[in-house]
């Protein structure tokens, strides 16, 4: 239900076409809590209570971060986030995602190759609402030849229920189940400044500025607080979601309030997320490898229109470290970059440093809103 009520209520006066879904951001928290010997001896559901306890808190802190976006205006913390560091990080979301995209087009790549071709097909020679729905043919169409090639199993759709409830978890509240939790909080902010950047940036449409930050990051917390509190995952917004409306070129917010109202009906139905779990996963990862490469080139997009110029010296080490530290990070042998408990993501790691290299070299200060052509830097080699 957060999905509607961030969307609907709040969030982005009816104006952002921007999809929650559930963070995986967390799940190295719940493996935490779930180990801890503060927590031992107690059943599953009684740690994933207090867990989700530290989440309520973490989705509180967006709403600290929304006060100091509303407080000091986008225009004095928007100074942090130039093209030279929202370019590189919208890149990132999309080469981050790049892994799971090959690992489940791999399972069979040529079903894989049937549905890249039927979107490309789509969406470049398509004519009314064929071009519009590349996405979704892709999906269906590749279902369906998967169905004759006898590559779909539908043994579970068979014994699923039509009507199911969900199992709720109440929340519980901990002291160090919410120090684990609440600082993962970081990594989701980032991420979500990041797409809203990128949604911006896919729209032509100034989101950071109206309906504004400070609305989209309480939008996004109260969803993860209310999910939470009721045994839900934390929520995010996807970057999924900016290689559909790329692709697609439908930036109507109606559409995603249309969509999460299926997604909440649809949820109340076994069978259907049956059917759905029933699809090849190399359909998956032959949409995805579409989604996910027309996100890193709306990154590329945003770094060329706004002009940003890479003779500087800064401009390159900020784009050179935000681009080694997310995929270098995401792809070593730990996958992430620990601190005690607390687990940061390559994407996160790298947003972080390029913020605070960007702030702290010197430099003229972006003006946000003014300056049309991003960042303008010293160069460091000495004439």
């Amino acid at each position: 239900l957060s999905l509607v009520g961030s969307e609907m209520c709040i969030r982005d006066r009816f104006k952002v076409p921007a999809f929650l879904g559930s963070s995986f951001a967390y799940l190295g928290g719940f493996s935490t809590v779930a180990t801890m010997p503060a927590y031992e001896g107690l059943d599953p559901e009684t740690k994933l209570a207090y867990a989700l306890g530290g989440i309520v808190i973490a989705g509180l802190l967006y709403l600290v971060l929304a006060l100091l976006f509303k407080v000091l205006g986008a225009k004095k913390v928007m100074r942090y986030f130039p093209p030279i560091v929202t370019g590189p990080m919208i890149i990132m979301i999309g080469l981050n995602l790049s892994g799971s995209a090959i690992n489940n087009a791999s399972t069979c790549w040529w079903l894989a190759l049937v549905a890249i071709a039927i979107i490309v097909v789509a969406n470049i020679w398509g004519k009314g609402m064929i071009k519009i729905i590349p996405i979704l043919l892709g999906v269906v169409g590749s279902y369906i030849v998967a169905l004759i090639a006898g590559k779909v199993d539908f043994t579970e759709v068979g014994g699923a229920n039509f009507v199911g409830l969900q199992h709720f978890v109440l929340a519980k509240f901990d002291l160090t189940a919410i120090l684990v939790m609440a600082p993962i909080a970081i990594a989701a902010m980032m991420e979500h400044i990041g797409d809203m950047s990128a949604i911006s940036s896919t729209t032509g449409k100034n989101f950071i500025a109206d309906p504004g930050l400070h609305r989209t990051l309480l939008g996004d917390g109260l969803a993860t607080t209310l999910a939470s509190l009721f045994g839900a995952p934390a929520n995010t917004t996807y970057g999924e979601n900016t290689g559909v409306l790329a692709l697609s070129r439908v930036y109507d917010p109606r559409v995603i309030r249309i969509a999460a109202c299926i997604a909440i009906v649809v949820s109340f139905c076994p069978k259907f997320a049956a059917l759905v779990s029933a699809m090849p996963t190399a359909t998956i990862g032959g949409v995805s490898l579409v989604l996910y490469g027309m996100i890193s080139a709306v990154g590329v997009r945003n770094v060329v229109e706004n002009k940003v110029d890479f003779t500087k010296s800064r401009n390159v080490l900020v784009a050179a470290l935000i681009l080694v530290l997310s995929i270098g990070i995401s792809y070593s042998s730990a996958g992430s970059l620990h601190f005690g408990a607390i687990s940061l993501s390559g994407l996160a790691v790298g947003s972080i440093v390029g913020i605070v290299l960007n702030a702290v070299m010197p430099g003229k200060d972006y003006v946000y809103g003014e300056d049309k052509q991003g960042d303008e830097s010293v160069n460091f080699i000495v004439q």
